[in-house]
């Protein structure tokens, strides 16, 4: 062998090996990577072990070109031996443009960041063992659109449309996943779908698109707080619908009358729906043709489950911004309320203004969750890389242009009688509020044939209610549930009778 041989031969052993080394020394991850780690764990009372493999696949364009990369971390049970009959769920976060951390680390994740039983940061930051994880019932793949978590464009060339908007993240996560699938031996397995936020809008289009593009059938798909999945709801409708997230809002920070405040919220929402449909959207529909005998009967019930001033409701014509809502609320105390979350409390520069200086909520979430995941994926999942981990990545300007996610939910329900639907909401949740995700499921059926595989879940926490500790054993619980009830009997066909 000649030198010039010699040395060739040396370089392809060295490339062949780099899939499973370290990424050091630079701010671009491999295009194609996988490191795997042996781990155990006690999820839902059960002990077991789970291999746990993050890595990257790539994104190719039409030409077979190698463009974007997108990293993963893949768990699986050991010892299965019916592949068929175990669940797969694919988890996706939102934004557009955050990674899949959120649920990864303090939901359904065999591994938990350290906060209090509320989901407020505590020292030291770290991670422990998730006892209620859905790994025992599921394996499950995160996934970290192009520019979040380790994902990146490799090809500074490549049409950033590709990527950055509603229909196009559908279209390129779609063909991904058939190559995930098809790389890992998951077609025969029954399929889910989980998203939260904007994530809701991806997971609604993929599951379509899935159907249509790819030939992949699911059996569920899981929208946790649930964004408007593009079912339009302007003017007196989208100004109405706010008032029950208000009213819960105002009763978990103890301002409703003591009438109301010894009521369970459960007991009292269902009354300030009625009158939200029955009489406030009506009334603010009718504009200025409301007599003023009635609009004082509105304003006032208003103040009765906003807590608000009736002059400040007045002097907004019964439109109450959600931005003004987070600042007025608290602001006799001192303090402003969540956006996300409204259960946190933030301290503005002054106490006038109609909104608060920041999100009080998601600086205490970035508190606890960077340091949690960049130290697990280092140190557990032994990822080790330059490459910096994006909480919130690149992804703008994004096209929200033709989003249709909610109908094509619909129809891909319509299309595959095994698909059923869960909603999980937060009470206060004031960017992705609960009544607008009933409305909906209202609008995706407004036949009602669809709605015994439709369901809607709700909790007293906000947009990640999973941080909450006694709202993470009820949510991991009712996914187990629905995972349950929506797989088919073996030899059951997927049909309407």
């Amino acid at each position: 062998m000649t030198y010039m041989r010699f040395l060739l031969f040396l370089t392809f052993l060295f490339l062949s090996t780099l899939s499973n080394q370290p990424v050091y020394g630079q701010r671009f991850p491999p295009a194609d990577s996988t490191i795997t780690t042996k781990h155990e764990t006690v999820a839902n009372g059960q002990r077991f072990s789970y291999t746990a493999t993050t890595g990257t696949q790539p994104v190719w364009d039409d030409k077979g070109k190698v463009i974007a990369t997108v990293h993963y971390t893949y768990y699986k049970r050991d010892g299965i031996q019916n592949i068929a009959r175990r669940p797969l769920v694919i988890s996706f976060n939102g934004g557009p443009g955050s990674a899949s951390v959120w649920m990864e680390i303090a939901y359904t994740g065999p591994r938990l960041l350290n906060i209090d039983e509320e989901g407020y940061p505590v020292q030291p930051y770290g991670i422990k063992d998730n006892p209620h994880s859905i790994l025992d019932i599921a394996d499950i793949v995160y996934i970290n659109p192009v520019n979040t978590g380790y994902s990146r464009i490799l090809d500074e060339k490549a049409d950033r449309n590709i990527f950055f908007g509603v229909n196009a993240d559908i279209r390129y996560l779609a063909e991904w996943l058939n190559t995930f699938v098809t790389r890992n031996n998951r077609w025969t397995s029954p399929k889910y779908l989980i998203g939260e936020s904007y994530g809701t809008t991806r997971v609604s289009g993929l599951a379509l698109e899935l159907q249509n593009a790819q030939w992949m059938y699911l059996n569920g798909v899981i929208l946790v707080s649930p964004t408007d999945l593009g079912i339009k709801r302007d003017g007196a409708l989208d100004k109405a619908l706010r008032l029950p997230y208000f009213a819960a809002t105002a009763w978990y920070h103890r301002k409703l009358s003591p009438e109301l405040q010894g009521r369970p919220l459960d007991s009292l929402l269902p009354e300030v729906e009625r009158f939200t449909l029955d009489e406030l959207l009506p009334a603010i529909a009718r504009g200025s043709s409301l007599q003023d005998d009635e609009k004082n009967r509105i304003v006032q019930l208003m103040a009765k489950y906003t807590s608000l001033s009736p002059a400040v409701i007045s002097q907004n014509n019964l439109d109450i911004p959600t931005s003004l809502y987070w600042k007025e609320l608290m602001r006799s105390d001192g303090y402003t309320i969540g956006r996300l979350d409204s259960r946190y409390l933030g301290i503005d520069f002054r106490e006038g203004g109609e909104r608060p200086d920041y999100n009080a909520e998601l600086t205490s979430w970035l508190h606890s969750f960077t340091p949690a995941v960049n130290y697990y994926y280092s140190n557990e999942l032994n990822y080790k890389t330059d490459v910096k981990y994006n909480m919130f990545g690149p992804v703008h300007p994004w096209d929200r242009s033709n989003d249709n996610t909610g109908i094509a939910l619909r129809q891909a329900m319509a299309a595959n009688p095994y698909l059923h639907l869960m909603v999980q909401s937060g009470y206060f949740d004031g960017a992705t509020d609960y009544f607008n995700a009933k409305y909906n499921m209202w609008q995706m059926d407004p036949s009602g044939r669809l709605s015994s595989r439709m369901r809607f879940k709700g909790y007293e926490s906000g947009h990640m209610m999973y941080l909450r500790k006694e709202d993470l054993i009820k949510a991991t619980e009712d996914i187990r549930e629905f995972i349950r009830i929506s797989l088919p009997q073996e030899g059951k066909a997927a049909k309407y009778e």
